[in-house]
């Protein structure tokens, strides 16, 4: 037991098995991740500096990019380094860190789509009321709100964390998991709280989704009599539906992933499954806005025609 008060570095062994590849895969995530780092400050720029898309929709779509680089600049330079490095280690204090940052990302995206649900259900089926409701004002306390509560709420599980014993260094991981830290305790009865306050944790945002799906019942009940709402519907729900269900699927394979490390899967399917929800959202969002909300499309169009015309 006396080791259980010196940890102050954990073991990454998720790369063990790719060790071959390192280059080619340090190539093709520094790959991802410009990409990543492209697509969304382009759009946050285009917002931004923009006034005609200083309406609620944008904001919000603009915060979700912002949360987007926050939530991959938690992974990507790490995992890079460790691509190039004999020893895959990090850090006790950078690991909770890591821990914090990873899923108050993953959660405050769900709050965000939540967010942008309400606005879309107010937009199409109050639509009168919509500027009083949906002032900017209130939006931007809305957007503070979706992004500062996961914050907190993951705070409190990675707090709990760190005051548990552990008796292992070792996360099969490439990237630290407050779960998987959690089942490192030296004594199962300390983790008990941890437990509980998950569970609440998980409770509070299987309600996200619940107000999710009953904002949509809404926005379909509403649209199906009306041609004029159902294009509204096709052009920005459509979207935000496409959003959401890549982010449920991509949290669901992480979730499964976990929970079914047991059945020894092999590594290079486990990091994928792990990884998925860095990805796919992050690059995905920004081009799915891009391209299908007509407004932000026009509008980076036109830039780019602009230049080509100017370099002529």
């Amino acid at each position: 037991m006396e080791n259980v008060s010196v940890i102050t570095i954990f073991y990454l062994s998720g790369l063990n098995e790719t060790i071959n590849h390192r280059f080619l895969l340090f190539f093709l995530t520094l790959l991802c991740y410009c990409a990543i780092l492209l697509v969304n400050i382009a759009l946050i720029v285009t917002v931004v500096l923009d006034k005609s898309l200083h309406e609620p929709m944008y904001i919000l779509l603009c915060t979700f990019c912002i949360n987007g680089l926050y939530g991959t600049a938690g992974f990507y330079p790490k995992f890079l380094w460790d691509l190039l490095s004999p020893v895959h280690v990090v850090s006790y204090s950078g690991c909770l860190v890591q821990a914090q940052v990873m899923y108050s990302f993953a959660c405050g995206d769900l709050s965000i789509l939540a967010v942008m649900a309400y606005d879309r259900y107010v937009a199409i089926c109050r639509p009168l009321e919509y500027h009083c409701v949906m002032s900017k004002q209130r939006v931007l306390k809305l957007a503070c709100f979706s992004w500062l509560t996961p914050f907190c709420i993951m705070g409190t599980n990675v707090s709990l964390t760190a005051r548990l014993k552990l008796c292992s260094t070792f996360i099969p991981r490439l990237f630290c998991v407050n779960w998987i830290i959690v089942t490192l305790a030296c004594f199962p009865a300390e983790v008990v709280v941890n437990n509980i306050v998950a569970y609440i944790t998980i409770l509070i945002y299987v309600f996200h989704g619940v107000f999710i799906v009953w904002s949509y019942m809404y926005l379909i009940k509403t649209c199906v009599h009306s041609a004029e709402n159902r294009a509204k519907f096709m052009q920005t729900c459509v979207p935000h539906l496409v959003s959401l269900t890549t982010f449920l699927l991509t949290i669901l394979f992480d979730v499964m992933n976990m929970r079914i490390a047991s059945t020894k899967l092999p590594q290079t399917l486990q990091n994928v499954l792990a990884i998925e929800f860095l990805v796919i959202p992050p690059l995905m969002n920004p081009l799915i806005y891009g391209f299908k909300l007509t407004k932000i499309r026009n509008i980076i169009l036109g830039r780019v025609t602009c230049r080509k015309r100017v370099n002529f």
